[in-house]
């Protein structure tokens, strides 16, 4: 669009487990997902990956829609398990050639490829040996960067290492809702830092192979205290700290946040071991910021575990179709408060994620979500942030883990009994916004938050 800086990209994002589908063919490996959603009461109506989108199958269609889109930039995440089927080892040629064959047909088009390395699908042989709570994970993980760096390093435009760690280390291993399913309670460090360890040595792989900059895409989340007493404003602290912070300091500022001690019942030395901040806080190129809502929090409930609680809603405001509020100013607050903490540390910003759950194929609801989020960009930009893509959550509708085929945040309509994709009114428009003939997003009406 005419009104962001020259260069500014617009593109769509996906992962791997929401859409390939293709779950046992070709020499893929269980995944954690795999296994989790095909254990009875996981997901909603029992729903599983192993179809979603049959993107493995239709992915030549599916970037000709993304081309029509005029989208410059498609994020999408390799499934782990499909390169390496026990998450170590020699590349399993029939996997990493899919890949190959995404990456060149996405360059065949005019789109940038994106690579997320890891969306929650680790490899169930890594789980059984202790997932992301054994160190040795984060040594595998460096060495599948490595092995997808030399493959792809010379076409990827951006490397994105990690995809919300926050959310994988809550819903899956405090809540249990998301695989691998555990209730830990609060010894998370080990989740928590071999998750960052690991991208930190993805970075170092990365480098050795592939000129291509690199992030990381975290889940931030504006953090507004119930009220002004005192109980409520300690505890939206600490959660701040714990979502916008936790896997931010140590990659920017080489330090965890002092709520590092209340994570681990261990002695944090023989977790964190010499040297390991070090790698962790190599310099980045970019940082991902997924946004999708704000969050009130005040004092934990009586009976609950957590030293927070976060509530469900936002009085005030519309909600999605997920019963998340709507306030895109949020955004543009979040994105200052990111210069104001990080300054100079900070690199250029990627929105890596934003969208809203929404059926109907007539959506205004989702193209008003889209160009408020749009006018925050800008704001933002204005202010003097240095935001250089967003990037729409989804493409398509998909399989959105526990929730199932329920949650719909397409551009792109998915029957998931015939597969046929519909166009969205909310595509029409976004082809508009790409290729830079729709008018202002501020002008375009809807919730302004």
């Amino acid at each position: 669009m005419s009104d962001f800086p020259a260069g500014f990209q617009f593109g769509v994002s996906t992962a791997a487990y929401q859409i390939e589908g293709a779950a046992d063919e070709d020499g893929r490996g269980l995944s954690i997902w795999d296994t989790f959603s095909r254990t009875p009461g996981t997901t909603r109506g029992g729903a599983t990956g192993d179809v979603a989108c049959d993107h493995y199958h239709r992915w030549e269609s599916d970037l000709d829609l993304i081309q029509e889109l005029g989208a410059t930039a498609y994020r999408f995440s390799i499934s782990w398990s499909r390169v390496q089927p026990t998450g170590e080892g020699p590349a399993n040629a029939a996997g990493l050639a899919f890949y190959d064959r995404l990456v060149d047909g996405l360059l065949a088009r005019g789109i940038d490829p994106l690579v997320t390395l890891f969306h929650w699908d680790l490899p169930q042989a890594l789980q059984d040996l202790g997932g992301w709570g054994n160190r040795d994970t984060a040594m595998r993980f460096g060495e599948y960067a490595e092995l997808v760096g030399e493959a792809l390093g010379d076409r990827v435009k951006l490397w994105v290492t990690l995809n919300e760690p926050y959310i994988h280390l809550v819903l899956g291993h405090v809540l249990g809702v998301h695989a691998p399913g555990q209730q830990l309670g609060l010894d998370l460090l080990p989740i928590i830092h071999h998750q960052l360890l690991g991208h930190g040595l993805a970075v170092s792989a990365l480098r050795r192979v592939s000129a291509a900059p690199i992030t990381l895409a975290n889940n931030y989340s504006p953090v507004w205290p119930k009220s002004d007493a005192e109980d409520d404003q300690t505890s939206a602290m600490f959660y701040d700290l714990v979502q916008n912070r936790l896997f931010t300091d140590p990659v920017l500022l080489g330090e965890y946040p002092p709520i590092v001690e209340a994570l681990t019942t261990a002695d944090i030395d023989s977790i964190v071991l010499d040297g390991d901040l070090r790698v962790i806080s190599q310099p980045i190129d970019a940082l991902g910021v997924n946004y999708y809502n704000p969050s009130l929090v005040g004092a934990p409930l009586p009976g609950e575990d957590l030293p927070f609680h976060r509530a469900e809603t936002i009085p005030g405001y519309p909600t999605t179709d997920f019963g998340w509020p709507v306030v895109p100013s949020a955004l543009r607050d979040l994105l200052v408060t990111l210069r104001d903490t990080y300054g100079e540390k900070l690199p250029p910003i990627w929105i890596t994620e934003s969208g809203c759950s929404h059926a109907p194929v007539d959506d205004q609801f989702r193209i008003d979500y889209h160009a408020d989020h749009l006018t925050a960009v800008r704001e933002a930009i204005a202010a003097g942030v240095d935001v250089r893509g967003y990037c729409a959550w989804s493409l398509l509708d998909n399989f959105e883990w526990a929730e199932g085929y329920d949650q719909r945040f397409g551009l792109v309509h998915v029957d998931f009994t015939t597969q046929e994709r519909t166009r969205r009114r909310s595509f029409d428009w976004f082809r508009e916004v790409c290729t830079s003939a729709a008018p202002r997003p501020d002008l375009q009406g809807g919730p302004t938050g």
